[in-house]
């Protein structure tokens, strides 16, 4: 007997229907799987042939073959045992299985007939919806993931024996319930607090212009300044994630296999910090089954590299494409996926090896060569694509010890919030949301200077042989400056201020 049963299979982010045929004959027993599955579906064949003995229903003492179609694409991961088992049982009619065809089932059998969890359910899900798909079967491990789709019946199961009585007419099953985004995004932001950084004012506001325009920033300054804690205080005044963005960012950490099923739906934005002992792969993503990597599950959040000149070279030089395009696309022998790569990258570093070069209180140790060697790694286009450079230099007692209190977090935030609004609203037939998104036409079009600001620019253009990419980074960071200051127009004064986040690189890489 013949069965053909539906299931979803991963590309990417985005999911393909896959057919499950399974056909039941005479001959020598014999389990057969085709249809360019890799080792952990042709290792379902022991799964499912215990699972389905273990759930007290009859393995038929024949030859069993199982077509995985569209064949000519590579298919991974175990979420195929439930579909497979269904469609073998499907083909004995003793079982009296019905409306089997009306399902789309994704799940991992364990020898006891028991459904486990799945990777990577919310995208699947939503791209079988987009197809015109409306029921499925799912692990109920996987049930507050699929809550957040509105317009499908979702049914969680818990085994291979429940799902045979549901389909049979035996059992109920309650259909998952959906959830609303609103209801469970919190306040808050589990993180540090601004309130707790003392002085560094000018890194902080750096860091509330990056916030507001979605900038790139670089902070370089001697050991223990406090880079790191204004870099993990800074997601604390990222304004809210929106149910698109988390729906986007959720698709990557479900696939990733990091995602906590206890909430099913990533409600904050990422802060991914990697260490630099980090490889290429790991960081862009891929391996053999071209898996996301840091850059992509910090989409719509932020990428924190400390000690930034202590990663690789070719680590470096991978963010190029990311950070002008918004993607990452990961080419492996056997396929070439493209992920979301839409972060905030936030980059700290030490003037030199040492940490005191250009220190008032501290004498630097190291030789002109050995400081050119560690910042030779920071390339031109790297530096280019880094919108604001900010000093941050050592905190002093006095401000240690003093009683007065620093902004907070949900201070600075108010802020950033009223600047974005300005922004979404100038943008909302642009298909962008920040000015660092800005392409040329609009950068042209939305950050128009007056006289003053035209003359302060040529000269800062002139004097610091600025590349035509950081011309229009000033630009786009002024237009930031004066949404900020509530001003329709960019002023001199903000254009000033953009140019005094262009000038570090002068100082520490001269050309």
């Amino acid at each position: 007997m013949l069965s053909k049963l539906s299931s979803f299979a991963l590309k990417g982010i985005e999911g393909y229907k896959v057919d499950v045929e399974t056909d039941v004959g005479n001959g020598l027993p014999h389990f057969e799987i085709v249809g360019l599955a890799d080792t952990a579906i042709k290792e379902s064949k022991e799964r499912v042939h215990a699972a389905i003995k273990n759930s007290a229903f009859d393995y038929p003492i024949k030859r069993v073959t199982v077509n995985l179609a569209p064949a000519d694409i590579k298919k991974e991961g175990s979420l195929f045992d439930l579909p497979i088992a269904i469609s073998i049982l499907a083909c004995n009619e003793e079982n009296k299985i019905k409306n089997e065809k009306k399902y789309v089932y994704l799940g991992e059998l364990s020898f006891d007939g028991g459904v486990k969890k799945v990777k990577g359910v919310l995208p699947l899900l939503i791209s079988a919806r987009q197809l015109g798909y409306k029921k499925f079967i799912i692990p109920k491990e996987n049930e507050v993931e699929a809550s957040f789709i509105e317009g499908i019946e979702v049914y969680p199961v818990s085994s291979l024996r429940e799902t045979v009585d549901f389909l049979k007419g035996e059992k109920e099953i309650e259909m998952v319930k959906t959830c609303k985004f609103e209801d469970i995004v919190k306040n808050e932001y589990m993180g540090l607090d601004f309130s707790n950084v003392k002085g560094q004012h000018v890194a902080k506001r750096a860091l509330e212009i990056a916030a507001a325009g979605g900038h790139n920033l670089l902070m370089i300054g001697p050991p223990g300044s406090g880079k790191s804690m204004l870099a993990k205080s800074f997601p604390t005044i990222l304004p809210d994630l929106t149910f698109e963005e988390a729906l986007e960012v959720t698709k990557i950490h479900s696939i990733a296999g990091i995602l906590d099923l206890k909430e099913g739906i990533v409600s904050q934005r990422p802060f991914r910090s990697p260490h630099h002992t980090t490889t290429t792969i790991a960081l862009t993503g891929g391996g053999m089954h071209s898996k996301p990597g840091e850059i992509s599950m910090a989409d719509n959040g932020v990428l924190f590299l400390d000690e930034f000149p202590e990663y690789s070279r070719q680590s470096i030089e991978t963010l190029r494409q990311p950070l002008e395009d918004g993607v990452i696309t990961v080419a492996r022998n056997n396929q070439t996926i493209t992920y979301p790569a839409n972060f905030t990258l936030i980059v700290s570093l030490n003037p030199c090896p040492c940490g005191n070069y250009g220190s008032k209180e501290k004498e630097c140790t190291c030789s002109a060569a050995a400081i050119n060697k560690y910042l030779s790694k920071l390339s031109g286009p790297i530096m280019d694509r880094i919108d604001i450079h900010v000093e941050v230099g050592n905190v002093t007692y006095q401000q240690l010890k003093s009683e007065e209190k620093e902004e907070s977090s949900q201070t600075i935030k108010e802020r950033v919030d009223r600047a974005r609004n300005i922004q979404l609203e100038r943008f909302k037939n642009e298909k962008i949301y920040c000015n660092a998104k800005m392409n040329v036409p609009q950068t042209r079009k939305y950050c128009k200077l007056d006289e003053d600001g035209e003359k302060i620019l040529r000269n800062a253009f002139d004097r610091l042989k600025l590349s035509a990419r950081a011309h229009d980074k000033i630009l786009k960071v002024a237009r930031t400056i004066a949404d900020l200051d509530g001003s329709e127009n960019i002023k001199a004064s903000h254009v000033a201020e953009a140019i005094s986040y262009r000038t570090l690189d002068r100082k520490y890489w001269q050309n």
